[in-house]
């Protein structure tokens, strides 16, 4: 099994070598433009990669292009635009209002997760199948704060897009982890799409 990242210090390499996976390798690289030889792996998958890259056209024709043909790409992505936080609470909602402006200002898409099958298709594989999940998180999981967690780093693009002030941050994203921390609070962050589809045989 050979993992992609271009962060050297990725934590998959760290949690293979803790787990004694010999046989998982984690190179660096560039997932749109990989060293990986063409129609090598019999599955290619990504995970909540698409979501963060301008061109998600060009990242999935090179899954294509390194699956064996016959072989499958396989996905997962979020579409951020559904999503639940019940009852809702002032700062969160100006939070939430904040992310599409802020995620988007270099050309990502934070409702990829719909698109996918649609990319699959332009980059030629076929035998496409969508299921989709929404995941409720409980208090003290990881993923209820991810949209402030995110939020909160992308702090210096907010001000500098005055979208708020550093003053304003402080007080909304302490007000939001309070309403979060009420394990009452029903938080469902976002709708993810499994996709996968086929490499044709005659590639």
């Amino acid at each position: 099994m050979v993992g992609v990242d271009a962060d050297p210090n990725h934590v998959a390499t760290q949690m293979a070598a803790e787990r004694n996976f010999d046989w998982v390798s984690i190179m660096q690289d560039d997932a749109r433009h990989t060293s990986l030889p063409t129609s090598s792996f019999d599955v290619v998958h990504g995970r909540t990669i698409l979501i963060t890259v301008p061109e998600p056209l060009e990242l999935v024709r090179e899954m294509a292009r390194s699956a064996k043909p016959g072989g499958w790409v396989i996905g997962l992505e979020p579409d951020v635009e559904p999503s639940i936080c019940h009852p809702s609470h002032p700062a969160y909602e100006r939070l939430v209002a904040m992310f599409p402006v802020v995620f988007s200002r270099n050309g990502a898409d934070w409702r990829m997760g719909r698109r996918v099958a649609e990319l699959y298709r332009a980059a030629g594989l076929v035998d496409i199948q969508v299921d989709t999940s929404a995941e409720v998180y409980p208090n003290g999981h990881t993923r209820r704060t991810i949209r402030v967690d995110l939020l909160r780093s992308m702090r210096p693009f907010i001000v500098e897009l005055g979208l708020a002030t550093e003053s304003e941050l402080d007080g909304l994203f302490d007000e939001a982890l309070a309403h979060l921390d009420d394990p009452d609070v029903i938080v469902m962050p976002s709708v993810n799409f499994l996709v996968s589809g086929r490499k044709r045989q005659d590639t």
